[in-house]
């Protein structure tokens, strides 16, 4: 059995929205105000659970990665170009543009909580995704790159707060500000 992972980057102010500032908004290019390490390397600390699962992706992130990683080198560069990748969306993908990937049919939840019952299913960006899976209460670990930023706008990861039924099982500094990883309380585990 598998879990369902979120991986963010995030500002102090939690807000996730317009990392790279290819959106165009006021707030956004926060992560790379810090250099490009962020994208360098297991940041998220995944080792053999991104190896072994599946990425999971809304399709305009998806789209945005698949013009990226593909012309990438480099060791996790490889592991991104080599894992399976499912993208949720109603209006397909050209799934030729970055290897192993594939639409997913049906209700994006259902699929992610099915497929956890073979594999862990990591969630990258993809916030609309992520929201969808957070109502559900799939959701059963976040990982996040905090940046020692704070831009006042945008789109949080948690609208209301840290859900309560999470806790924190670590935190350790990083080059570009703090990797967080908030995992389901296990008296709440199912």
């Amino acid at each position: 059995m598998g879990d369902i992972i979120v991986i963010q980057f995030c500002t102090l102010d939690g807000v996730v929205s317009d990392p790279d500032g290819r959106g165009g908004t006021g707030h956004g290019g926060w992560a790379f105000r810090h250099g490009a390490g962020p994208v360098s390397g297991d940041k998220f600390r995944l080792g053999a659970r991104m190896e072994h699962g599946v990425q999971l992706y809304g399709r305009r992130t998806w789209e945005h990665f698949a013009k990226l990683w593909p012309t990438r080198d480099g060791g996790y560069a490889t592991v991104m170009n080599s894992v399976p990748k499912r993208v949720a969306t109603t209006s397909g993908i050209d799934a030729a543009a970055w290897p192993n990937s594939a639409a997913i049919d049906g209700d994006p939840v259902n699929w992610a909580t099915d497929e956890r019952t073979r594999r862990d299913v990591v969630v990258i960006g993809s916030l609309s995704l992520v929201r969808a899976l957070a109502a559900a209460d799939v959701v059963d670990e976040y990982r996040l790159i905090t940046f020692p930023t704070i831009v006042g706008a945008g789109d949080r990861l948690f609208a209301s707060g840290t859900p309560a039924d999470f806790r924190f099982s670590a935190v350790e500094p990083v080059e570009a500000g703090a990797f967080t990883v908030l995992r389901r309380d296990p008296a709440q585990e199912r």
